[in-house]
């Protein structure tokens, strides 16, 4: 029984890895005064792509959404008005 309970602990000391709504991807965005296609060129991808992450019509991959959500929090951190009612807000 203590080792099922170690295994919960450490899933539950995981940081999540739920990206805000697309609502407050856009408001962070604009917080931070970039434009979608600042940020697209920034990941390597193109314009839609990004586009469609941002309005939640698809999911990076693992790697590109590791580093989007590090960006995300980071202007969360930058700009806590924009990720208001999010995830990040609370993470922080």
């Amino acid at each position: 029984m203590n080792d099922l309970n170690e295994a919960v602990d450490a899933l539950l000391s995981r940081p999540a890895d739920v990206l805000p709504s697309p609502e407050v991807r856009a408001r962070l965005r604009k917080a931070s005064g970039l434009t979608q296609e600042e940020v697209a060129q920034a990941f390597g991808v193109h314009r839609m792509a990004f586009l469609r992450w941002e309005n939640g019509q698809s999911m990076p991959r693992r790697r590109h959404r590791d580093a989007y959500l590090r960006l995300l929090k980071g202007w969360a951190d930058r700009h806590p008005e924009a990720a208001l009612g999010s995830d990040l807000a609370k993470a922080g």
